[in-house]
């Protein structure tokens, strides 16, 4: 008799696929979306090999294991890296130079989610086109044939780990690494020593069950505990790690948290005097600050908004050949000659070590020599994953006839209106709103900031709750200033 199979069509999301498991999906589905990865693959290269890792939740293992029979089927060729962080995997692309990748991972999501991330051109992973396609073959059973093969690949951890621990520092940095009990505990500090840190551990040892707190550095309850702990301590720098190690948050030496694209902005400025004449790809969640960067003009670099997702910073990283790329969730992504163009959490963390290094400045020093903005944490109002979409078309009409009717918001003029990702609204005086759906959640996401004051900030953020009010199709905020 067949096995039953269970999918939820809505687990396939603009760049990577997330389900509850096993509600929403069962072994006998991974198996199927194993499948019809393995289709895709083989449509682009005849006999592939296809590097596989897993995070530390209970359930990756045989979440994984079913994924990798569905690739087997269908005549690919398996190198299984075992427990790794997402950037290993993306790593070992060009390490073991194999013809696609895949992770199983949910990210910081809480326990009881899995998802796999996958890509198969290097350094990129799927986008909003790739998982149509993925969710087709899927969905109508269109999947290749054949007989793959299995190989275990022992201690490539190690190599990721000699690749990331090159670039040492001269100074003796004081820093705090947070993992959450996520699985970047095996690896961040190990990592942080190497280049000369002196690392003091938090929430280091893995526990899927994630006791404290999300590994989450968007998650206040994380970035209150590594502030604790920064100031407890009196280190230099706080980073705070996700569940799979592609992203980072920082807390500077008085225990403040800084917003990831005021720390991408001081990365950029480190590299522009190093690689004049660059190109900077940041996501629409971000700060305003980077278009008239006085270093970054000075430099001669240029800076681009783009669609918020680490799938779609990172293409535009790679197609624009920009030397990085900085997501305000704390997705960061270094191209070369500093890095592969992925996102990798604790490259990042690396480099704000060097950028400590190179300067004779504290991390607080650093970011209140960067003009003052009062920025919003992002925000997520429910919103059903069927209809987030055209309440947003709905705002980009509305938010159009306020701009033609010289409407104003808290006694300003919209200046621009860019529509890359959502909306995303300027005003006279450089303040802005952005309102768009949330690529992997049932919500939308609203960030504001303004560079004149806090009550401007807030004064937006009312604007666009009465706004999405008016729909009629959201529910709660996760969060609100």
């Amino acid at each position: 008799m067949q096995k039953a199979i269970k999918i939820d069509p809505l687990g396939f999301r603009e760049y990577d696929a997330r389900w509850l498991y096993p509600g929403n999906i069962n072994n006998e589905g991974i198996k199927q979306v194993g499948k019809g990865f393995g289709t895709q693959v083989i449509k682009k290269n005849k006999n592939p090999r296809i590097t596989v890792g897993h995070d530390y939740r209970s359930y990756s293992e045989e979440v994984k294991k079913n994924f990798i029979d569905g690739l087997i089927s269908t005549g690919c060729n398996v190198e299984d890296i075992g427990l790794c962080l997402s950037p290993t995997i993306y790593f070992s692309q060009f390490k073991l130079n194999s013809d696609a990748v895949a992770m199983i991972t949910a990210s910081h999501n809480e326990n009881g989610w899995t998802g796999i991330k996958m890509g198969i051109e290097k350094g990129l992973t799927h986008c909003k086109e790739e998982m149509l396609e993925l969710k087709n073959i899927v969905l109508n059973k269109k999947f290749a044939t054949g007989k793959g093969s299995y190989k275990e690949i022992k201690d490539f951890n190690k190599i990721y780990i000699d690749e990331l621990s090159k670039n040492k520092i001269k100074k003796k940095i004081k820093v705090v690494a947070a993992c959450g009990n996520g699985t970047a505990g095996i690896f961040a500090p190990d990592i942080l020593r190497k280049i000369g840190c002196d690392v003091i551990e938090l929430d280091c040892n893995l526990d899927f069950n994630f006791p404290k707190y999300n590994p989450n550095p968007e998650d206040m309850k994380m970035l209150n505990e590594i502030s604790k702990c920064v100031k407890e301590k009196n280190a230099d720098v706080g980073f705070g790690f996700d569940g799979d190690g592609d992203r980072v948050g920082v807390i500077d030496n008085n225990g403040n948290e800084i917003f990831a694209d005021k720390v991408g902005l001081l990365i950029a400025r480190n590299i522009s005097n190093q690689y004049p004449n660059s190109k900077f790809i940041v996501d629409v969640k971000s700060t305003g600050l980077f278009e008239k960067d006085e270093i970054l003009n000075k430099n001669n670099c240029k800076t681009i908004y783009w669609k918020t997702g680490h799938s779609y910073i990172k293409r535009k990283v790679n197609k624009d050949r920009a030397i990085a790329g900085f997501e305000k969730s704390g997705h960061f992504f270094f191209n070369e000659p500093i890095g592969f163009g992925f996102d990798d959490g604790i490259n990042s963390a690396i480099q704000v070590c060097h950028l400590l290094n190179n300067q004779n400045r504290t991390m607080s020093e650093l970011i209140k020599n960067l003009p003052k903005t009062f920025q919003s944490p992002t925000m997520g109002p429910f919103c059903k994953d069927d209809e987030k979409y055209k309440v947003i078309d709905d705002l980009i009409v509305k938010i159009n006839k306020l701009k033609k009717n010289n409407d104003k918001i808290d006694g300003l003029l919209i200046k621009t209106i860019l529509t890359v990702n959502g909306v995303r609204f300027t005003l006279e005086d450089g303040s802005w709103g952005l309102i768009r759906a949330s690529s992997n959640k049932p919500s939308l996401v609203v960030v504001t900031e303004s560079p004149t004051s806090d009550k401007r900030k807030k004064e937006i953020f009312y604007f666009i709750d009465k706004l999405l009010k008016q729909t009629g199709k959201i529910g709660e905020y996760d969060q609100k200033i």
